[in-house]
């Protein structure tokens, strides 16, 4: 590997100012009963708002990128226009102590004219800002213009690799200059459609999979500042989409596609500079297992290592194969590495059963009553080793839902990890699968329980029939029990979880998500982390596309 990828930031993207639009006629919103009270955990201190004026979209400023007419649901549809801002109306009553911006990053926009992408996650990247403060909502969203958006828009074509879409070449020369620069790097992704992090130093970066998609953006006026440029010499072209994000340090893994492992590196706040804390080495297959997530204890780093694996045979195709860049190999086993923070030594490699996660939730320490540490936990959103999962999420097989029951089954995967020298480790659903419908992804924890021993998790359930998943859900790992809210037709995206300043409970605060409803329209939900009834909803103009992963910036 070499570090062609790192790159100096651009220079700040000089933009128009977002639209402020008005549409004489356009309807007032209806105003919904809610159904269900606020908790008294969340009641105190809050404020009724006085019904404010939407600005609602302009047909006449919609991007062409629009493929969403005669499609009511906006969750797979392109987004209607490249920006927006505006206040939107309250319905219910919003803590007074919720002070500060819920920003969500996920893909947007889904075609090039009449080029339609094959997958969820092909989509160029949609960022959407949602900022409380008195009781009151104001919102935006904006395309974070990377390099392969920009390109894509000014050439009217897709003009880099995205997870299933590779440019069409226009003779074999090119298809050969195309394949050296897939080596290089110059041909992947910057298109940062995944996750969003607040760094310690409270600088914001948009990430996907691809290193050189690490994008800052302003988390105010939601500007794509400019590539966020890693100052070392750690090379490489991937790392994990979701890094450890704290005030003190940033964590995340580099796969090594030559010699099959992976890099643990960490940076500072205020750096730019990775540093390695260690090395896994692979312990089977021909490449190392897809690492989308990790998970972290005080003392340790988890490190997975899943059957499915990276492949650069299909990485080089031009169409896509069923698994897209990666290869099931069943035969080449299943692994949980554990990494010192202090001395980056491995202190256990053990087989566990195979197993498929995209996200993992949550770790801590065993401890027994000397204060040793004796083992791991750790916690995923497990697909029970079925990667149809990955096909199902094909924009056609989202579109199409038909009233059968295709969603593949998925659970709480509790991982038990011994650190006596042990071989072998253990695999196992942490609650009934049923409790949360047997569907289960983008999950959320409060963030003072990373690393530590927790109760709570939020995420994304099933009420079935359904082909994704389709409530939010507040799982009890102590009672084994799970809550969900449940909207006929909606899709609820990632539940995020903001505490309460002072709280002591672990699940006193309020959890945010943004909903696409079945009439095509759309809503910011509030529900109360203790008894997630829900308190509010802020309603936007118009029905966004589903997004990925949020961030928390607290108001200073």
């Amino acid at each position: 590997m070499t570090s062609t990828l790192f790159f100096l930031a651009s220079p700040k993207t000089t933009a128009s100012p977002p639209n402020r639009l008005s549409v004489p006629g356009f309807p007032p919103p209806r105003l919904h009963s809610l159904r269900r009270r606020a908790a008294v955990s969340v009641r105190a201190s809050i404020a009724t708002r006085p019904r404010p004026t939407v600005i609602p979209f302009d047909p006449a400023v919609e991007t062409k990128q629009d493929v969403g007419s005669g499609r009511k649901l906006a969750a797979w549809t392109s987004i209607r226009q490249e920006r927006w801002e505006g206040e939107l109306v309250v319905e219910g009553e919003i803590p007074l102590w919720l002070k500060g911006t819920y920003l969500r990053n996920g893909p947007g926009i889904w075609n090039i004219d009449d080029y339609n992408f094959r997958h969820l996650f092909d989509g160029y990247a949609t960022l959407v800002r949602v900022c409380f403060e008195h009781g009151g909502v104001k919102a935006s969203h904006r395309q974070i213009e990377s390099e392969a958006y920009k390109a894509a828009m000014k050439n009217r074509r897709l003009c880099y690799r995205e997870f299933s879409e590779a440019p069409k070449p226009a003779s074999f020369l090119a298809y050969v200059g195309e394949l050296a620069s897939l080596f290089s790097g110059a041909s992947l992704t910057d298109n940062s459609n995944t996750g969003v992090v607040r760094l310690g130093d409270g600088r914001v970066v948009c990430l996907t999979e691809t290193i050189k998609g690490s994008v800052q953006i302003d988390p105010d006026t939601l500007d794509t500042v400019g590539r966020f440029a890693y100052e070392d010499n750690l090379g490489g072209l991937i790392h994990s989409a979701h890094p450890i994000v704290t005030e003190s340090e940033f964590l995340t893994l580099l796969p090594d596609l030559v010699r099959p492992g992976y890099l643990v590196v960490r940076m500072e706040p205020g750096s730019n500079e990775r540093k390695v804390v260690g090395r896994v080495n692979c312990r089977g297959g021909p490449a190392p297992g897809w690492v989308h997530s990790f998970a972290v204890t005080d003392r340790y780093v988890v490190v997975p290592e899943m059957p499915l694996r990276y492949c650069l045979h299909n990485l080089l195709r031009a169409e896509p194969t069923p698994l897209y860049k990666f290869e099931w190999h069943s035969d080449s086993g299943s692994y949980m590495h554990v990494m010192s923070k202090a001395t980056g030594k491995i202190v256990a490699s053990v087989e566990v059963p195979p197993f498929l996660t995209f996200h993992f939730i949550n770790a801590y320490e065993e401890v027994d009553e000397n204060g040793r540490v004796t083992g791991i936990i750790a916690d995923c959103c497990e697909h029970n080793a079925d990667t149809s999962i990955l096909d199902m999420l094909r924009l056609q097989n989202l579109r199409s839902f038909t009233g059968l029951d295709v969603l593949p089954d998925a659970r709480v995967g509790r991982f038990r990890i011994p650190l006596d020298g042990s071989t072998r480790g253990e695999l196992h659903a942490a609650l009934d699968p049923e409790e949360h419908g047997r569907g289960m992804d983008m999950c959320s924890i409060n963030p003072a329980y990373l690393g530590k021993k927790y109760r709570y998790a939020y995420a994304c359930g099933a009420r079935r029939p359904c082909n994704f998943p389709n409530t939010l859900t507040k799982i009890d790992l102590v009672e084994k029990k799970a809550k969900d809210w449940h909207e006929d037709g909606a899709v609820p995206s990632e539940p995020f979880f903001v505490a309460r300043p002072g709280a002591t409970e672990e699940d006193d605060g309020v959890v945010i998500s943004i909903v696409s409803d079945k009439n095509g329209e759309g809503h910011a939900l509030m529900l109360d982390g203790a008894t997630f009834e829900e308190i509010a909803r802020a309603k936007f103009p118009y029905g966004l596309p589903y997004g990925l992963h949020g961030c928390w910036v607290p108001k200073m």
